[in-house]
């Protein structure tokens, strides 16, 4: 068996194409043009990467972006007076502030400084809340983007047993509640977790989440499994020339593509759907913020 490939790329660039119509409707009829801010504390390698890739597809949605870039210096007291300013901006619907943060500043504190309604990483306690509680929530865009590839993949996914290998408050635990909301049978499996590939073999879904390379191995995978490598870990590239790396998942790819009924790729799953659905949920979250029911098709 050879897995079918979950083409993340194609499938974003669909989201974003279908997010730039709802905008063009929003600004015809409405007057609304959905505004996302992106705060960058420092100068992360990687944070500097996403946040130039956040703005271009921003504004390539037609949306408007509000780029904020501070000092590594910066206190904890200033960025929260950044974010109340932005609370307060009635052109921002959505807030974003890149992680991690320098040592001085907690992330908790920013993170529930954030208004809940434009909180569109989904991170705050209050929509943490109303997700587990099945409300209306703002959901964090990387599982909210694994279950749409899971959902295009396999149609209805009520009854289907799935593991979540992580837990944290970012991937694992919003991805346990959002196939729980599928009706989905979940487990949440961990460093702690006794016989994980026997936990793990029984599932007909499997979102890997841990940050350990190729950790998840072709003998894990119950044969025609779909599984959802979230997984973006950078290994050394010898063939490449000295101190080249190339970017694995978590997941095995060679071995669980053998195995497995369809997996995504990495790079090309996951990681274009993040922020495909970051732009989703800004444009939702103009709409609510402006009393318009949440645009179809997103």
């Amino acid at each position: 068996m050879t897995a079918q490939v979950i083409d993340g790329k194609a499938f974003a660039a669909g989201l974003r194409s279908r997010v730039a119509t709802v905008v063009s409707g929003l600004m015809a009829s409405h007057g609304l043009q959905p505004g996302l801010a992106v705060v960058l504390v420092g100068s992360d390698p990687a944070s500097e990467i996403y946040v130039r890739s956040k703005a271009k597809q921003t504004v390539e949605a037609g949306m408007a972006s509000f780029e904020h870039r501070l000092p590594e210096t910066t206190t904890q007291e200033e960025l929260l007076a950044l974010v109340h300013q932005l609370n307060n901006d009635p052109k921002v619907h959505g807030i974003l502030v890149q992680l991690p943060l320098p040592r001085q500043i907690s992330e908790e504190a920013v993170i529930n400084a954030i208004d809940p309604e434009k909180d569109v990483d989904g991170f705050h306690v209050i929509n943490a809340g109303r997700l587990a509680t099945g409300q209306a929530a703002m959901v964090p865009c990387t599982p909210l983007g694994c279950l749409m590839l899971l959902k295009d993949t396999l149609g209805d996914l009520s009854g289907k047993t799935a593991v979540v290998i992580g837990r944290s408050n970012i991937v694992g635990k919003p991805m346990a509640q959002l196939l729980l909301g599928e009706s989905c049978t979940v487990t949440i499996a961990h460093s702690r977790t006794k016989d994980l590939p026997s936990v793990v073999r029984q599932a007909d879904i499997v979102v890997a989440a841990v940050g350990r390379p190729n950790m998840v191995k072709g003998d894990w995978i119950k044969p025609g499994a779909a599984v959802i490598d979230v997984g973006i870990n950078r290994i050394p590239a010898p063939e490449k020339g000295e101190g080249a790396t190339r970017v694995v998942g978590d997941v095995d790819y060679a071995e669980v593509a053998e195995v497995a009924g369809a997996v995504t790729p990495v790079p090309g799953g996951v990681g274009p759907m993040t922020i495909a659905c970051l732009l989703r949920n800004a444009t939702v979250a103009a709409c609510r913020q402006a009393g318009l029911p949440d645009p179809e098709g997103l």
